[in-house]
């Protein structure tokens, strides 16, 4: 061990410093917002962006480790106007994803550390208050002296603004039970349920607590156990409000804590395996909650660490506030009013796939703090990645947008049940189910009892809770029926009650009329498309050991044909630069390498069997994808935001959910194209992909050409993909194949995609039925939607209503036959 002693007037003015500072050009290069430059790293297996907030004139952001309670390698950042990025020497690191300005002693909380108006920082050390910092509050007694602490293992303290003391309330779990590494974070809490806490807010009378977890094995697999609650604390006791997964709380008043904490109100967002869940406290009433409907299932999973961190944030001015609500992979306006008495404007802006942990507005532009490349990858293994491995070094980074961002990007189509194979009482109404902001409407029910039963469905028209009557649908027993609604029929919640108990499945579904068309956005030009001949490619490797470059295996293909180029790295300034390091080429060409036959490509569809052996069937897209002679030069799985995989197959890519969120079950298409993509990657939070054609990538400031010419790659951020254009495919699960009678095809992806035709046709010498049956979310709740008799030797066409929205299809028939269903999707 080697020990420095430092001068006195050294040691000083190191003080005054306070930085270390990044140099940076004044012209800091950005690719779709973000700037690699400002990526940030950490040496754990994941480094999220725990909390983005401006303020003394300067932005502010901690990143966190997965389960670091009492410090890490993570910083403290301070980002200049100029986009300078300042690594603050207070840092301690930890995992905080807490923030709270505190307007009495005009200092932010944020992560550990307490920021005055200029700028000076102050660190309560973890040996004084240990715990992953979750959230803040205000104090329910000393609003102007303390605040609350919350940690993400029930640790609760109450923290004197002004000499930063704190004196413990509950003890952190990590520490009554010793524990601080990665293997504690799935263990049981033993003050409330739940094993993941989340959000923290007060007002009211009580401090709000949200947990989005539950320990235990069962959880590690499956998305649809009892897992995580909402609870509240009066300054004595603790009440458990619902038992549910739950992640923001907050209120009108937002970081600074609501300005009349007696009566505004509190809002609290969750889910279930079946929908997302609002939940709003009223002074007088408690807590109402109501459903909406969720557009990813991403985040699902009953452990809770794919939510990273869902908010409500005002984006807005002082004089003109406007609420930003992220949940379930869908930007919502939320209604600064929202109260349980005025429950109108909630509406769905438009869907993302990055995994974002806070934003703000700042300079007029929005700042989202994103969750991008986790070394450990966590439990997201699955045999369509062979043996591929993470990055070298956990990283993400910051994405600067326009104010409008959240309305343009993916279509904000989404689902939810309101019942799920669940018995329900009679004239019992469902809890309200979100039911303004969408141009197709339907509703999927089934009855699984064995008696008759009427459905009423009632429409809050105003949001204020009174109720009418829209539509009554009769059930028969063991049958289903398909509800759509007019798209006249107003209403900003729906709700449905029977006039038996049964028991039920009630799913509603929603879709936006897709306005992209099938014309890529210029900014993937130069993209080498299937049917290049000669493309510029090679695999990507994250590299560790603080080296913060991404390495690539450069390779042309030519034909059937590949050839080694060499070995390049892609550094922070965008530069790919030829490098000699034969180990990690090695690295790359074994532990990269692409696997074969993970998929099966057959005449009408890409048959996948999953981790579980469940079979799913996709749309085929350009022909030229099935006679490709090297298999081997198409990437079709690949982590590229934290717990989550990207899918590329037969010219569509498609947001894929981890194992442990019910995987190809709840797949969604986000759009195809007909590029010849070699390998993609996540890197400083862009989304880099190769297979580029050199001699047409010279316009295109995506495209990072090496000096040599040799080799390239393009960047950008991976909602870029959503311009690729909409979804199209074509094929079906049958194809002149050999069915048995009443016996179910495989099930075929049919939802997200927008004009839908269907050819039915068979070889038999009598008329033969054919049913077609429809999981709505994909849970495997298969419901009969409609039925045609085909003539020998004659094909029924037959197109898809625009309202008739579910994620799978599959079909039988009433004969023994061969028989063909041929779907497009244009």
């Amino acid at each position: 061990m080697k020990t420095f002693f430092l001068s006195v007037s050294l040691l000083g003015w190191l003080l005054i410093q306070e930085t270390i500072t990044i140099a940076q050009s004044r012209k800091v290069p950005s690719y779709s917002g973000i700037y690699p430059q400002l990526a940030m790293y950490n040496k754990e297996g994941e480094c999220g962006t725990g909390a983005v907030v401006p303020w003394a004139g300067r932005l502010w952001v901690v990143t966190y480790g997965p389960h670091l309670p009492l410090g890490s390698s993570d910083k403290l950042y301070e980002i200049t106007p100029d986009l300078k990025q300042i690594v603050r020497s207070e840092s301690i690191g930890g995992t905080p994803a807490n923030r709270m300005i505190h307007p009495e002693s005009n200092q932010l909380f944020i992560g550990p550390y307490a920021i005055d108006s200029k700028a000076h920082v102050r660190v309560i050390p973890y040996k004084t208050m240990p715990g992953r910092h979750t959230g803040n509050a205000r104090h329910l007694t000393d609003p102007k002296g303390k605040i609350y602490y919350g940690t993400m293992e029930e640790g609760f303290y109450e923290v004197d603004v002004n000499t930063l003391v704190p004196t413990m309330l509950y003890e952190d779990g990590n520490i009554s039970r010793k524990k601080e590494s990665d293997e504690s974070n799935n263990l049981e809490n033993t003050l409330l349920p739940g094993a993941h806490g989340k959000g923290v807010y007060s007002g009211q009378g009580v401090m709000v607590y949200s947990n989005n977890g539950e320990p235990g094995a069962k959880a590690l697999a499956q998305f649809d156990v009892d897992a995580g609650s909402l609870s509240e604390w009066n300054g004595k006791d603790w009440k458990v409000v619902r038992r549910n997964q739950f992640v923001e709380v907050t209120g009108p008043g937002g970081i600074y804590g609501n300005k009349h904490p007696e009566t505004d109100p509190i809002w609290a967002t969750g889910w279930d395996h079946k929908s997302v869940l609002l939940g709003v406290r009223d002074k007088m009433t408690g807590w109402h909650f109501f459903r909406l409907p969720k557009a990813s299932h991403s985040y699902d999973g009953a452990h809770g660490w794919n939510t990273e961190w869902p908010r409500i944030r005002d984006v807005g001015t002082t004089q003109k506030p406007d609420y930003l609500m992220t949940m379930h992979g869908m930007f919502w306006q939320f209604p600064g009013g929202f109260t349980a008495s005025n429950t109108a404007g909630i509406r769905p802006r438009s869907a993302y796939l990055k995994v974002i942990g806070d934003y703000a507005r700042w300079n007029d532009r929005l700042v989202f703090g994103c969750d991008d490349s986790a070394q450990k990858e966590f439990l997201n293994k699955r045999k369509v990645k062979g043996n591929l491995e993470g990055p070298g070094q956990s990283n993400s980074n910051l994405w600067f947008t326009s104010l409008n961002l959240p309305d343009q990007l993916g279509p904000n189509n989404a689902e939810g049940a309101v019942w799920l194979n669940e018995a329900v009482s009679a004239n019992q109404p469902s809890e309200p189910f979100l039911f303004a902001g969408w141009a197709n409407r339907s509703a999927w029910v089934q009855n699984n009892s064995d008696s008759d039963i009427q459905l009423t469905f009632e429409v809050d028209k105003g949001g204020t809770g009174s109720w009418s009557r829209q539509q009554t649908v009769t059930v028969s027993a063991h049958k289903a029926a398909h509800v759509p609604f007019a798209a006249d029929i107003t209403g900003e919640w729906i709700r449905i009650k029977s006039d038996k108990a049964a028991n039920l499945s009630a799913h509603f579904s929603y879709s936006a009329n897709d306005t992209r068309t099938t014309t890529a956005n210029p900014l993937f030009a130069g993209l080498s498309t299937v049917s290049t001949a000669a493309t510029s490619g090679g695999l990507m490797y994250g590299l560790g050991a603080d080296r913060r470059a991404l390495g690539l295996a450069a390779s042309t293909y030519n034909g059937g044909q590949s050839t080694d180029v060499g070995y390049y790295e892609l550094n922070a300034d965008m530069q790919l630069v030829r490098k000699e390091d034969a180990g990690v080429l090695n690295v790359i060409k074994t532990k990269f390498a692409i696997p074969q036959n993970v998929v099966t490509i057959d005449e009408s569809s890409v048959l996948i069997v999953d981790d579980k052996g469940r079979r799913w069937r996709l749309p085929l897209g350009n022909d030229a994808y099935t006679t490709l002679t090297n298999q081997a030069a198409l990437r079709i799985c690949r982590e590229v935001a934290t717990e989550r995989d990207l899918l590329n197959c037969h010219g569509t890519f498609y947001e894929l959910p981890a194992e442990n969120a019910d995987g190809y079950a709840k797949i969604r298409p986000v759009s195809s194209h007909n590029l010849r993509i070699n390998d993609y990657a996540s890197y400083r939070g862009l989304l880099v992909m190769t297979g580029i054609d050199l001699n047409a990538a010279k316009t295109n400031e995506h495209i990072i050409v090496s000096d040599d010419k040799k080799a390239a790659v393009w960047a950008g951020a991976i909602d870029d993909l959503w311009k690729l254009g909409k979804p199209t495919g074509h094929g079906g699960p049958w194809k002149n194949a050999a069915v048995k009678a009443n016996e179910a095809s495989d099930p075929y992806l049919i939802g997200f995609y927008d004009q839908r035709s269907l050819q039915l046709s068979h070889k038999a010498t009598q008329p033969v039925t054919f049913t077609i049956e429809a999981d709505p979310v994909g849970s495997g709740v298969w419901m009969t939607y409609k039925s045609f008799t085909v003539a020998p030797g004659k094909t029924i066409d037959y197109t898809f209503p625009k309202d008739f929205q579910a994620r799978w299809i599959r079909f039988k028939t009433d004969k023994t036959c061969e028989a063909t269903t041929y779907l497009n999707y244009k």
